[in-house]
């Protein structure tokens, strides 16, 4: 019945949930009933395994995604030169509003941290 503490099926009814499949076509794709998927999606504990695994996807995409920016702001920097006003328009654009939302996001990013490490170290959360 089960192996290393899962039942058969849960690691692919795993991946197709965290993917963002409805719960039937998880269950097809995982070779599990509708019901029995219906069942595991209903336990706390097997929620929040899909909820880590996404975040795990969503985290790895991100990686990639970031290890396109430099390139992609090197383009951008590049169109500015370009001959046609509305290229060049368009590249500033862009680098004004993305560098605005970049900003944004980090700063935030930080203050969210320096907040859960207040809170860390006077023992509000663990």
């Amino acid at each position: 019945m089960a192996e290393n503490g899962q039942r058969k099926g849960d690691a692919a009814l795993l991946l197709a949930l965290a993917a963002g499949r409805r719960v039937r076509d998880a269950a097809l794709a995982a070779g599990v009933g509708e019901r029995t998927a219906t069942r595991r999606v209903a336990d706390p504990a097997f929620r929040r395994r899909v909820a880590e695994l996404r975040a795990e996807m969503v985290g790895r995409a991100l990686g990639r995604m970031a290890d396109g920016m430099t390139e992609a702001a090197d383009t951008l920097r590049q169109l500015l030169a370009a001959r046609g006003e509305s290229v060049r328009l368009g590249a500033a654009r862009a680098l004004l509003e993305l560098g605005s939302k970049l900003r944004e996001s980090v700063e935030l990013e930080q203050r969210i941290l320096a907040l859960e490490n207040g809170l860390l170290g006077k023992g509000g959360v663990k």
